[in-house]
């Protein structure tokens, strides 16, 4: 595969753009606190994984801020802890405040020079304008949940960016899908024919983090351990110096 071989890039927002673990990890901690809950980071974000996924593809009609209300609620049955209506909702508002990526907002721009960049992410219009103000990027086209219907790793999902790609006229083989998510993204997007980029922001980590382990064996077509590295690839196949 030949990066330079593609005029559009989709793209998956949190985990891959904005760092969502660490968001999450930050709003959970005063309610695990005040609950008197010893688990760790790594042990919260593993139980959320299970919640969220489940809330997706029970409630796909809900708002995302619902979905994270609904995933809390889950958590703590779980940990056989309280939680709030006021906490649950306070989490479920939380998306506003997840910090993007450091290398995010540069890499964009500087493959927006040779793509045309989509987004297709779990989650609700409103929430994802605070984190594309955030990353101070134009994207061509944004599908969020709230329009479709459905998250990921609902096949529509990627029916729907398909679909999208035909309309502003990216020819069939020219898009790339770029993700972090096996689970959310590269089984689905493979399973639709995409061809795949998996930038691993947890390559120094165990575990699979805030997202499920993936169902189903999954190889994406290259992977990078950040945006950063993966623009740097972009331009150096295309023969220019990397950005520094």
């Amino acid at each position: 595969m030949h990066l330079g071989d593609f005029d559009a890039l989709s793209f998956d927002c949190y985990g891959t753009l904005v760092d969502w673990e660490a968001g999450i990890t930050a709003a959970l901690r005063p309610w695990a606190t005040s609950s008197g809950l010893t688990a760790s980071d790594a042990d919260l974000l593993a139980v959320f994984s299970e919640y969220e996924a489940d809330a997706e593809q029970s409630h796909p009609r809900d708002l995302y801020p619902q979905i994270l209300a609904r995933a809390l609620r889950g958590m703590a049955e779980r940990f056989g802890v309280p939680v709030s209506d006021a906490q649950a909702e306070a989490f479920g508002a939380s998306v506003p405040a997840w910090p993007a990526f450091d290398d995010s907002t540069e890499a964009l721009l500087r493959l927006s020079r040779r793509y045309r960049l989509i987004v297709l992410s779990n989650v609700d219009r409103t929430s994802f304008a605070a984190s594309n103000a955030r990353l101070g990027v134009t994207f061509a086209s944004v599908l969020t949940a709230q329009d479709l219907g459905c998250y990921k790793p609902s096949p529509r999902t990627f029916e729907a960016l398909l679909t999208e790609a035909g309309r502003l006229g990216i020819g069939a083989g020219r898009l790339l899908h770029v993700a972090q998510s096996l689970f959310h993204d590269h089984v689905p997007a493979k399973a639709a024919g995409l061809p795949t980029v998996w930038i691993d922001r947890r390559h120094d980590d165990g575990g699979w983090g805030a997202t499920p382990q993936p169902d189903s064996a999954v190889t994406p077509d290259r992977t990078y351990p950040s945006m950063r590295a993966f623009a740097d690839a972009v331009d150096g196949e295309a023969g220019d110096s990397p950005a520094r």
